[in-house]
């Protein structure tokens, strides 16, 4: 692919985690010529470990991809690494630059990029993301469960989570943070499930050595939490997507129909890129049934070719 021709392939898959994985896996076993682009780390490799994922529950994140990349290649598929920088429309086919330079097409392009978590603005986040700052209490809270616990109240959303929460640990509280003042309906149901509220903006995450010790607020209250949930932001754009043309969703993320499509032709979107809250196994799940749509439309278009080569 360095000569300046694009390797031509019935589907380019850009990202390398669970979904692209799932998805590739499905195209190569239905013998279409797949390339499996690997964009950055999936987004949970700074957890220790994914939970909830059948027969792989507590399996390490990277060793997950790793297992699953074995298996896609056992199948023909091909790898490369790097970033696509940019995509134009040729009759029919995708031209995917590369950002070392290579050139690749692709019939149809399933995008599996996933998203970039947007942090709070807090002291020590970033240091605690994956360990005691978390966001899915399914994935997390049985690892945490019975001790204090936080919420970082930052929308809407954070209401439903710190009730939900409770679930795991008789000990949770609500740092109300951005969000402000708590509606009087929702004060009281979160006291009904014996959520404390504690008001105030949270200065700064501090780390212990499992996870947190405690959380600091502006004011110098301290209050001692072994880990704090919260709702980050979603970044999914990236030159490739604006390339394709695909249009987005008030939360960021891209829209897609039941089947995965995107609003532009012949371009998939599985995983978070497509769905912030999807768990691993549902956006390999995801995966799949795109899958099996974009060979059937494959398989349909190769009809037409062959009709009309006739």
């Amino acid at each position: 692919m360095g000569d300046g021709k694009a390797e031509q392939f019935d589907v380019v898959v850009v990202g390398g985690g669970v979904a692209g994985l799932s998805a590739a896996l499905v195209l190569a076993r239905a013998r279409r010529r797949v390339a499996v682009v690997n964009v950055r780390q999936p987004r949970n490799a700074a957890a220790e470990a994914a939970q909830g994922f059948l027969t792989r529950d507590g399996e390490s994140p990277l060793e997950l991809v790793r297992l699953g990349r074995e298996e896609v290649e056992s199948y023909g598929a091909v790898f490369l690494e790097g970033e696509v920088c940019s995509a134009r429309d040729a009759a029919e086919t995708w031209i995917l630059e590369l950002d070392g330079g290579g050139t690749l097409s692709g019939r149809h392009v399933v995008l599996a990029t996933g998203l970039r978590d947007i942090l709070p603005d807090v002291e020590g986040a970033r240091e605690a993301w994956g360990k005691g700052l978390l966001q899915c209490p399914y994935c997390h809270g049985w690892e945490v469960r019975d001790r204090e616990l936080g919420v970082l109240a930052t929308e809407e959303t954070s209401l439903q989570q710190a009730v939900l929460l409770r679930q795991w640990s008789p000990a949770v509280t609500l740092f109300t943070h951005t969000l402000g003042v708590v509606p009087p309906d929702d004060a009281s149901t979160l006291e009904a499930r014996g959520v404390r509220i504690v008001d105030g903006e949270v200065r700064r995450l501090v780390s212990g050595p499992a996870g947190l010790a405690s959380v600091e607020l502006t004011d110098g209250t301290v209050v001692e939490c072994a880990a704090v949930f919260c709702e980050p932001q979603a970044d999914v754009d990236s030159p490739l997507i604006s390339a394709l043309g695909c249009e987005f969703r008030e939360d960021g993320c891209v829209v897609t129909d039941d089947l995965g499509r995107t609003t532009a032709d012949r371009v998939w979107a599985v995983g978070n890129v497509a769905d912030p809250s999807a768990q691993l196994i549902s956006a390999a799940g995801d995966a799949y049934r795109t899958a099996v749509s974009v060979n059937a439309i494959l398989a349909f278009e190769d009809a037409e070719a062959e009709k009309a080569s006739r």
